[in-house]
């Protein structure tokens, strides 16, 4: 009776736990699982994920199974006198060859999502992120090469609704369904830029280009953070996209352009001029 109202409590528990991050985009207490999908690479990631736990709990029950099977058959009690033998080709060759199975089935779909993640589509846009000890600049050369810096906002400025160490006071801005080439570097020290719901985690190196890819699939706002050791304010360094629709955001860079043609100097506003004649 105990037992089945312990194992009701955790199956509901559990059900709670999953519906409450099945619309989440930042992680929350108690979390299990991931953070739902929001890009074709994350969706991917999670189907990997699930064929890898159905292989391990199957491996890790019939080991479980094995050693008990072993403990009650080759005991003191029901193997007086243990056997001597030393060699087995048959069970050598199994132990040999399903181990090399399992790794087979693993590498084809984990070579796939390698490729698929690491290869950079052709890009509708591109956004370029640059670290620094500790915020983060964004620079978008293909819609005015307006930029901007994202702060986290202290404590007691957050507003109602705001995340705690996750809230910026500016966004990345991005359309739904575009693919997005982010390119990163650093100013000073290694960092990471990275977003869990999309699947994207990639090293900021300074002197270094490096590049990855996402296509936000739905709309909303995304939450991540750096992923790397930089410093004393390491862990205060997050990253804040939002997902719009492609009218919103034709709309927020317009508005960013005329910010950054007000606020430039001469041969800067003459820069700027043509850069937007040729966005437009």
């Amino acid at each position: 009776m105990f037992l089945g109202k312990m194992l009701a409590t955790a199956a509901t528990l559990v059900t709670g736990l999953a519906a409450s991050t099945a619309c989440a985009s930042e992680p929350v207490p108690w979390q299990l699982n991931f953070q739902p999908a929001a890009t074709p690479v994350m969706e991917r990631m999670t189907e990997f994920h699930q064929l890898l736990l159905i292989i391990i709990t199957l491996i890790t029950l019939f080991v479980f199974g094995l050693l008990i099977y072993t403990m009650v058959k080759f005991s003191a009690k029901n193997n007086p006198v243990p056997s001597k033998t030393t060699h087995n080709t048959l069970i050598e060759v199994i132990w040999t060859v399903v181990p090399v199975i399992i790794l087979v089935i693993i590498a084809v779909p984990s070579f796939k999502l390698l490729y698929f993640s690491d290869v950079v589509p052709k890009a509708d846009m591109t956004i370029k992120a640059i670290g620094n000890q500790w915020f983060w600049t964004y620079q978008y050369p293909d819609h005015g090469k307006f930029s901007f810096d994202a702060n986290m906002i202290p404590d007691k400025e957050l507003k109602k609704g705001q995340k705690r160490l996750l809230d910026t006071d500016t966004s990345v801005v991005v359309p739904v369904n575009t693919t997005v080439r982010i390119q990163v570097t650093a100013a000073d020290v290694l960092h990471a830029w990275a977003i869990p719901a999309f699947g994207v985690k990639i090293d900021v190196v300074p002197g270094r280009l490096n590049e990855t890819w996402f296509k936000a699939t739905r709309e909303g706002v995304y939450y991540g953070q750096c992923s790397e050791l930089c410093g004393v304010n390491h862990g205060f360094m997050p990253i804040r996209v939002e997902v719009v629709s492609k009218s919103k955001f034709n709309a927020w860079a317009a508005t960013q352009r005329k910010a950054a043609e007000r606020d430039a100097t001469p041969n800067q506003k003459l820069n700027i001029a043509k850069l937007n004649s040729t966005a437009d």
